[in-house]
């Protein structure tokens, strides 16, 4: 499996700390971010993850700012991106098993190292139930293309 990872100057240190994680557990990994801590914008980076994920080249995308969530937000702009920000490994698994969100995102000033790798670890590994949550995530696309819902 083919991850893209990118990130601001404030997560520089996590960023790394994540892709060596995915590395030593067997993942290919894409890093799209900033290597530096010099001040730059995290719509960038969420911009070049997305575009990874939605064209093929990577199968899902980790995103990290000092937050989480402007970094969450700007992936989101992107057409096709379901991103979720997430701090523990419960909303990781619902947001793969319910919403199939295809990035996650994760906030640098928020948590640890190990929460980081228990988050990535789950969202990794936690498949898409479909059922019932594919009528909604078909929902949310529809809001996506701009579509009016109806009930």
């Amino acid at each position: 499996m083919k991850i893209a990872i990118g990130n601001d100057h404030g997560a520089v240190e996590l960023k790394n700390h994540v892709l060596h994680w995915l590395e030593d557990n067997g993942y290919e990994v894409l890093n799209v971010g900033t290597d530096s801590t010099e001040s730059t914008d995290y719509p960038i980076y969420a911009e070049r993850v997305a575009k990874a994920v939605l064209s093929g080249d990577c199968d899902k995308g980790i995103l990290i700012c000092g937050t989480g969530i402007g970094i969450s937000i700007s992936a989101n702009k992107i057409h096709g991106v379901r991103c979720a920000l997430c701090s523990e490994p419960v909303s990781a698994s619902l947001a793969r098993r319910h919403n199939d969100a295809n990035i996650v995102a994760m906030g640098a000033r928020t948590i640890g190292p190990v929460m980081a790798e228990e988050i990535v670890r789950t969202f990794l590994t936690t498949g898409f139930e479909g059922g019932r949550h594919a009528i909604r995530v078909g929902k949310i696309m529809q809001l996506d293309r701009g579509e009016r819902l109806e009930e």
